[in-house]
């Protein structure tokens, strides 16, 4: 049938796997009113020609939870719809070839452990008793996961489609989305060519031609095919349908079983783009011309490990392209430009494995508004202006694809498309040594090299100490004893303007917003859930404008959560004022001095308080002076328009020279912070939790009789005992903690660490984690308990607190 229906609720855009599984799962919902469209046949994009291999462990909790979601939905599909799947839970086998290696495969092993995976370290030896026609001589161990497994990727997509028919979804194919409909901010209809379909929301999950699809609609989604080869083998003796799949990072190259032979892909260090733009219509059951010359060095790497493959015959060489991303991460959610479009798109090469998860996701988030559980690692409002560029986009995207396999170092940052964003004082801190990081496209000082002991601003990672360990150890310091200036010019800042600005601000934070020009409220921002969904400073400025600052690579889904919430009626209007302001955090226990001598505004304590902001005049530049930290000392952030930037930081370090003022970087930053027992989002604070749990419940007007966003939800937490405690642990200042080491109270496995560092000043490794427990959590049960930490497989003694382990008066935990 091709005739369609003049309206649906929801239409879906694409067929392949996670289109599919996003029908299903609404259609379980009860959401019936939806109608999926494929331009070709089902799986006719990428899914059909997808290797299938499904691994289940990542580096996020909660996208480990969406893929084993996956397993345990193809664990029963089959019996559910009739549909064969071609789904086997053979295990994945994951080997290490170098010293190097074996520390990432054991803490990948931890990282399992955490999250609730019996991931198994296991010998040479026993790698191949499980794989016995590869060759082990260069292996130094390897991981088992015996739940991970297989699919037949256009088989599992008919059984995801059947499921969702049979759940009251309609699917059409055969039918060409031609526009998308958009009126005042929301999407109205979708136009085909076969008429035009009104609708409440849309869904693309249009694989790589999800980004042109997009442009329909105003969305960006930033993807790019690349291509991606494998060959398919005739028989081989010895393989069975019982053989795990198989990864060799270290060779760069994948197996699985495949009808008595072998699949075998890889991902080249040299990737090669689909080079079109958009891809062409139809493409539909179509491969691209096989490259062996450019697959020929994953061919020598795979000979190496299984000698067979050079008498096998080849049936077919497959070079399918792909879409992926410039973070190797997939794209879910709520796309931050038009209300009510939705993207499930750009999968890596690991569709198979997360379209049952992803699928189940999105469905929730396009009926409820918000996902099932904190997605953020692959929600597209991760993304900002300088994902619009093609080029760019293509050149950080090929980089992402080259690391595929390559060692996952802690800290280990992307080094295509640089420098793109750039604040003013980028020469001067390059001049200084600076070692830049780099975030949503803005450069930014790391650390500061010392030419004088012949440090060199590079990055050298490692799993133990880095070779800036030393350094940020020497801006720690200066932060603690002296002062230390940031260039924190990258920080996302809003303007709240209008008459109802503080109606709508009191209903959006958690904290009391409602104080006179001047006052800075630190503020959680809740969902309907309690859970966290921003961590943001909130600066009233007159009685009709708020200054909002929020984190650098938080801009997109900072500005769009604020925007969205704002209640229907109300006069307010939020600005990004980002690229007018460079911000210069001046931070330490002499820098009130060093201010001094360049204003001559009474900046002590009794005329500028902490939880102040004045506008100064400083050296000749005007400057909005907020009194914070962040480091727990002395400090002020200082925003500046960028035209008086260089003067400012010159003019600062003239002045603070004699006082030992050192530049210094956010890495820095993150070991000062660990000490204090600040929070960072993303890390131990989230959409999952809330700020009971989180220990900033002293941060909440539920005192007041003020309504808030999510204000429910914490009065019904308040009530029961709380499932878990945000804890923080000490440990020997030789262990090197990373986060997502398994915490253990009295022998039992009770969670993770969300972060891990060093406290320079406390001379201990740090870290935080949430203590859980199903009766319930207390101050006296987290403090009571004997821990141990899981790190790389070693249990290390850990001690647990609840007050920061530093305090400019004193030092609570020393070495």
């Amino acid at each position: 049938m091709t005739d369609l229906p003049s309206s649906a609720k929801i239409v879906i855009i694409g067929g392949g796997i996670v289109g599919c599984s996003t029908a299903l799962h609404l259609g379980r919902m009860g959401q019936t009113d939806v109608i999926l469209l494929e331009r070709g046949r089902l799986t006719s994009g990428s899914t059909w020609h997808a290797a299938g291999l499904v691994g289940q462990l990542r580096t996020s909790a909660n996208i480990t939870r969406l893929l084993g979601y996956s397993v345990d939905l193809y664990n029963r599909l089959e019996a559910e719809t009739g549909q064969a799947t071609g789904w086997k839970r053979n295990g994945g086998l994951r080997l290490a070839c170098r010293p190097e290696r074996m520390i990432e495969v054991k803490r990948q092993a931890t990282t399992a452990r955490s999250f609730g995976l019996d991931m198994h370290v296991i010998s040479p030896k026993e790698a191949q008793e499980l794989w016995p026609l590869m060759q082990v001589d260069d292996v130094v161990g390897a991981a088992f996961l015996p739940t991970d497994g297989q699919a037949s990727p256009s088989d599992i997509s008919a059984a995801l489609a059947k499921g969702a028919r049979m759940a009251g979804v309609t699917i059409r194919e055969g039918v060409a989305v031609t526009g998308i409909a958009v009126e005042n901010g929301r999407v109205v209809a979708v136009e085909t060519d076969q008429g035009r379909i009104a609708c409440e929301k849309v869904v693309i999950c249009a694989g790589q031609w999800a980004r042109a699809v997009g442009r329909m609609a105003g969305v960006n989604v930033p993807l790019v095919s690349i291509q991606h080869q494998y060959v398919i083998t005739e028989r081989i003796a010895g393989v069975t349908p019982t053989l795990p799949t198989l990864r060799d990072p270290d060779r760069l190259t994948y197996w699985k079983e495949e009808v008595g032979g072998l699949v075998m892909g890889g991902y080249e260090p040299n990737p090669k783009l689909w080079d079109v733009d958009p891809p062409p219509s139809p493409f539909e059951f179509q491969l691209l011309q096989p490259d062996f010359d450019h697959f020929e060095p994953i061919m020598e790497l795979a000979l190496g490990r299984v000698p067979a493959l050079a008498e096998a015959g080849i049936k077919q060489m497959i070079n399918g392209p792909e879409s992926f991303t410039p973070d190797g991460n997939f794209i879910l959610g709520e796309a931050p430009e038009v209300k009510n479009v939705f993207v499930g798109a750009g999968f890596n090469a690991f569709g198979i494995a997360s379209g049952g998860g992803a699928g189940m996701a999105l469905a929730e988030w396009v009926a409820t508004g918000t996902p099932p559980f904190d997605l953020w690692t692959v929600d597209i409002r991760r993304f900002g202006r300088n994902h619009h560029d093609l080029d760019w986009l293509r050149t950080r995207t090929m980089e992402a694809y080259g690391r595929h396999y390559t060692m996952a170092w802690p800290s280990e940052e992307p080094e295509a498309g640089r420098p793109l964003r750039r604040s003013p004082l980028y020469d001067r801190l390059k001049q200084a040594g600076a070692c830049f990081g780099e975030k949503l496209g803005w450069e930014r000082p790391n650390w500061f090299a010392d030419a004088a002991a012949n440090e060199e601003p590079v990055d050298r990672y490692s799993f133990e100490r880095p070779n800036w360990f030393a350094a940020v150890a020497r801006e720690h310091k200066a932060a603690r004893d002296s002062a230390v200036l940031f260039d924190q010019t990258s920080f996302a800042k809003f303007e709240l303007v209008g008459p109802d600005a503080e109606a709508a601000l009191s209903w959006i934070c958690a904290n009391d917003v409602a104080k006179p020009a001047g006052r800075i409220v630190y503020t959680q921002m809740l969902n309907a859930r309690g859970g966290i969904e921003a961590d943001v400073t909130v600066t009233r400025l007159a009685a009709d404008r708020y200054l909002i600052v929020t984190g650098t690579g938080f801009a997109t889904h900072d500005f769009h959560w604020i925007a969205g919430n704002i209640p229907d009626g109300l006069d307010a209007r939020l600005i990004d004022v980002t690229s007018a302001q460079a911000v210069l955090v001046l931070m330490g226990p002499l820098s009130r001095a060093i201010l001094e001598t360049l204003t001559r505004d009474d900046i002590s304590h009794a005329a500028f308080p902490f939880g102040r902001a004045r506008r100064l005049s400083v050296a000749g530049c005007p400057v909005l002076a907020l009194r914070v930290t962040y480091v727990g000392e002395l400090g002020w952030e200082l925003h500046v328009p960028v035209e008086f930037a260089a003067t400012l930081y010159d003019a600062l370090h003239f002045a603070g020279d004699p006082y030992g003022l050192a530049d210094a970087g956010y890495r820095a930053i993150e070991t000062l912070r660990l000490e204090k027992g600040y929070r960072a989002w993303g890390a131990e604070i989230g959409p999952d939790h809330s700020p009971l749990v989180a220990g900033l419940g002293g941060f909440v007007k539920l005192k007041s009789a003020i309504p808030f966003l999510g204000r429910a939800a914490l009065e019904a937490q308040a009530a029961t005992p709380l499932p878990r405690l945000l804890a923080g642990f000490s440990a020997d200042p030789t262990v090197t903690l990373l986060g997502r080491e398994t915490i253990y109270r009295d022998g039992e496995r009770v969670g993770w660490l969300a972060s891990g560092g060093f406290g320079h000043t406390v001379g201990r490794a740090l870290g935080y984690g949430y203590v859980r427990r199903a009766e319930g959590v207390d101050r006296d049960f987290v403090l009571s308990g004997r821990y141990e930490l899981d790190v790389a497989g070693e249990r290390v003694p850990a001690e647990a607190f609840l007050e920061p382990p530093y305090d400019p008066t004193g030092i609570r935990i020393r070495a």
